[in-house]
């Protein structure tokens, strides 16, 4: 089965969905309204169920060579003590590879990489899309109309096309936290892959990069919209007196590459993934917090999926129908472990509680640390026919 689509929104998922039906044969065309994301500057962490989807995808080793395995590090509190460790070689011997890090701008090139330039449509927008033809979509843009077998609205957690199909849904909701982060201008030395730290109410994270660079993240509860003149200052007021290397890594950023954004979540699960021929996918279906880091892995488990659906189904409504089978349960399952995650996380508060969880981190054995993640990287990926 093959046939045209059209695919609103050039992020990390709908890009790898345009890979993933190019790969079966289909026709498609990208849409995306901005030539850069607006969050290229920060990394991102994929964890073995990711690079299995892109390994369906056939992108799997371009994006191995581009990022670092992380093979050490774990969480921390503010003072600098360990309450658990992470052993990325544990990982790789249960699942075949380490959880890998590599930055969103390079992830995003190879992506766009592997598509030819005619089918990505960038600088232009959807504004509507018309579906009174039950077998085709229209999809206008500023430079015309698309028509299409199949539309995929992968336009992100504030999506258009979502509103439009789920008219009674309340939307993304603020999940109370917000994130400043960016990549350091210059290398950095590192004793660790990764870390998380904890403190009351506030996160701190690094990622290390092939390069010697780092991206770091700092997850702070707030009210929306709280803005600050230099974001940097700001975070050197707030955790500088924290462990190294949280000052060396706020010393080696430029004030400039800061990036603030308000955290939201589909707190709400959508009651289906599908309407007629379109179909949802990534934060468009599904928006969670970042506390598993599986955000982008569960939307390239979502391009996969469908791939290898379209590729298989008789017909697009019953690939389309396997899809949401296939990919509600889950991605919602995850997404309410993220926010789970985070309560007892970066969002805990109160001393007591804080002593408690911190308490109980230190004396889970080792093994408890790789079974939380096992729990959702361990995915088995489609194959494509």
């Amino acid at each position: 089965m093959g046939g045209t689509a059209v695919v609103i929104g050039g992020g990390i998922g709908g890009l790898a969905a345009g890979i993933g039906l190019r790969s079966i044969g289909w026709e498609v065309t990208v849409v995306e309204r901005a030539p850069v994301l607006g969050d290229a500057g920060a990394g991102i962490s994929l964890h073995a169920n990711g690079i299995r989807a892109l390994d369906v995808l056939g992108v799997g080793e371009a994006v191995r060579a581009a990022a670092r395995p992380q093979y050490t590090g774990g969480t921390r509190v503010p003072g600098g003590g360990w309450l658990a460790r992470m052993d990325g070689a544990v990982l790789e011997r249960e699942l075949g590879m380490p959880i890998v890090g590599i930055p969103r701008a390079t992830l995003h090139r190879v992506l766009r990489a592997a598509l030819p330039p005619e089918s990505l449509n960038v600088r232009a927008e959807a504004t509507s899309v018309d579906r009174s033809d039950p077998s085709r979509v229209r999809v206008s843009t500023g430079d015309g109309v698309l028509e299409a077998d199949l539309v995929v609205a992968a336009d992100g957690v504030r999506s258009r096309l979502r509103a439009q199909l789920f008219a009674r849904h309340p939307g993304p909701v603020y999940s109370g936290s917000t994130v400043l982060r960016a990549i350091t201008r210059r290398p950095v030395e590192l004793d660790t892959d990764f870390e998380l730290t904890w403190g009351r109410g506030a996160e701190f994270g690094h990622i290390a990069f092939t390069d010697g660079r780092a991206e770091w993240h700092a997850v702070l509860n707030s009210p929306p919209g709280v803005r600050h003149t230099d974001a940097l200052a700001e975070m050197r007021h707030r955790f500088g007196e924290w462990h190294d290397p949280i000052p060396t890594l706020l010393d080696a950023t430029c004030p400039d590459a800061v990036l603030h954004h308000d955290i939201h979540e589909l707190a709400t699960p959508l009651p289906a993934f599908t309407a007629g021929r379109i179909v949802l996918l990534g934060d468009a279906a599904h928006a969670m917090t970042p506390n598993l880091g599986q955000g982008a892995c569960q939307a390239l488990e979502d391009a996969a999926v469908l791939a290898a659906a379209l590729a298989t189904e008789p017909t697009i409504e019953s690939a389309l129908a396997h899809y949401d089978t296939e990919r509600r349960p889950r991605s919602q399952s995850v997404a309410r472990a993220a926010r789970q995650a985070g309560r007892m996380g970066q969002q805990l508060r109160n001393p007591l509680a804080v002593t408690l969880r911190n308490t109980a981190l230190r004396l889970a054995p080792s093994r408890a640390t790789v079974r939380a993640i096992l729990r959702h990287a361990d995915w088995t990926p489609p194959t494509l026919r």
